[in-house]
């Protein structure tokens, strides 16, 4: 019989990157390589270009129509990226769209789209802060891939049109916004439902809850996942900052039997199910409530 020892029973899961590379062909903009190099989920998705333009390659990018329901980037708002974090969501929107860096002289650095602007920004303003002091951000309200492509065209093209160059942080090789921290694998709870453990699950949920400031029990994993409500959930922790953990309670290989023992461990129904400190914290409704009321940096620095 096997038997897990107390410090092995929590083992890191591999997760899969999916890059736009996988999923968008490559286009040429005035002669330029369009690419994708960052994950197209709670991140931003910068695109490089070549700052090399091309006689031919201008003239079929004046033939292509593109449909946009942003602003102008000349007619949307400069918004100052304020210093502390927790008013940061307040200027900038979650919703995905298409976002303009500019430096303490109103010099446009790098132009990106994202699946969450306020996420994106902050991002920068953790990174690069002397780069990220003012932004201009456009929503798009319909964020398929082809829309937020669109939109980073027509803003991409109007900067070019007004100055003849491209901003540097979108130039090929420049490393400075497109280098992101890969996310953190999913833990396992158990190593496979083929083993039997010796411990009961609650045991092993408790062990964990206590040993890790935050732990996230969401519906699929952190880079996917399988719920609007873990989706926001993840969403939110990305945003503050915060190093969390997280667990797929629909993993019934290495998870089996979690949903259950960890309702009667918590005395909570439903999931996403948030811990801090070994104490539950809640789910999606309360999570969201204390973002709204500006909770939550006291709540992850206790």
């Amino acid at each position: 019989m096997a038997t897990i020892a107390n410090t092995s029973a929590l083992q890191s899961s591999s997760s899969s990157s999916r890059t736009l590379n996988s999923i968008l062909p490559p286009r040429k903009l005035l002669a330029s390589r369009l690419s994708y190099t960052q994950r197209f989920n709670l991140s931003p998705n910068p695109l490089s270009i070549s700052s090399k333009p091309n006689v031919n390659s201008k003239k079929r990018l004046s033939n292509l129509h593109v449909i946009c329901a942003v602003k102008k980037l000349a007619e949307t708002e400069l918004v100052a990226v304020p210093a502390e974090t927790e008013e940061l969501a307040g200027k900038f929107p979650s919703s995905s769209g298409v976002y303009a860096v500019y430096d303490g002289n109103t010099e446009l650095q790098f132009i990106g789209i994202s699946r969450s602007i306020s996420a994106s920004v902050l991002a920068h303003r953790k990174s690069v802060p002397e780069l990220c002091v003012t932004v201009k951000a456009g929503v798009v309200d319909e964020p398929d891939r082809t829309a937020l492509t669109q939109a980073w065209k027509s803003w991409m093209e109007e900067h070019i049109g007004a100055t003849g160059k491209v901003p540097p942080g979108n130039e090929s090789g420049n490393a400075i916004w497109v280098k992101r921290s890969q996310k953190k694998s999913d833990l396992r709870l158990t190593p496979g439902r083929h083993v039997q453990l010796t411990v009961p699950l609650e045991e092993l949920i408790d062990r964990l809850v206590k040993e890790n400031k935050v732990v996230a029990f969401i519906k699929g994993s952190r880079s996917a996942p399988q719920c609007g409500f873990s989706q926001r959930v993840i969403g939110i922790l990305e945003r503050e900052g915060v190093d969390f953990e997280s667990l797929d309670v629909l993993d019934e290989d290495h998870n089996t039997g979690l949903r259950e023992a960890l309702k009667r461990y918590s005395n909570w129904p439903t999931f996403p199910q948030i811990f801090v400190n070994g104490e539950l914290v809640g789910g999606c409704d309360i999570l969201t409530s204390m973002q709204e009321k500006g909770e939550l940096t006291a709540l992850f620095k206790k």
